[in-house]
C-alpha cells in the first residue's frame, strides 16, 4: 500500500505532466497511459483528470485482484 506521502507527490506529477504521472504509476507502453497522453494533447484539463483517476483510483482496484495464468491446470 502507498504512502499518503507518496500519493501526493504521484498528484502533483500528475497536475504538472498528466502523462508522466500515468507512465510512472503504470508504465509507459500501456492504454491508459496512450489514453492520458491523446486526453493532454486535446486539452490539459481532461489529462489532468484521468491522471488522477487513474493515479487513485485504479491503483486501489489492482492491489486486490489477483490473477491466475492461462494455462494454470
Amino acid at each position: 500500500m502507498a504512502s499518503n506521502m507518496e500519493v501526493f507527490c504521484e498528484i502533483l506529477i500528475a497536475i504538472l505532466l498528466p502523462p508522466l504521472g500515468v507512465c510512472l504509476k503504470r508504465g509507459c507502453c500501456t492504454l491508459e497511459f496512450l489514453i492520458c497522453l491523446v486526453l493532454t494533447i486535446l486539452g490539459y484539463i481532461p489529462g489532468i483528470i484521468y491522471a488522477i483517476y487513474v493515479i487513485v483510483f485504479q491503483s486501489r482496484e489492482g492491489e486486490t485482484q489477483d490473477y491466475a495464468p492461462l494455462n494454470s491446470a
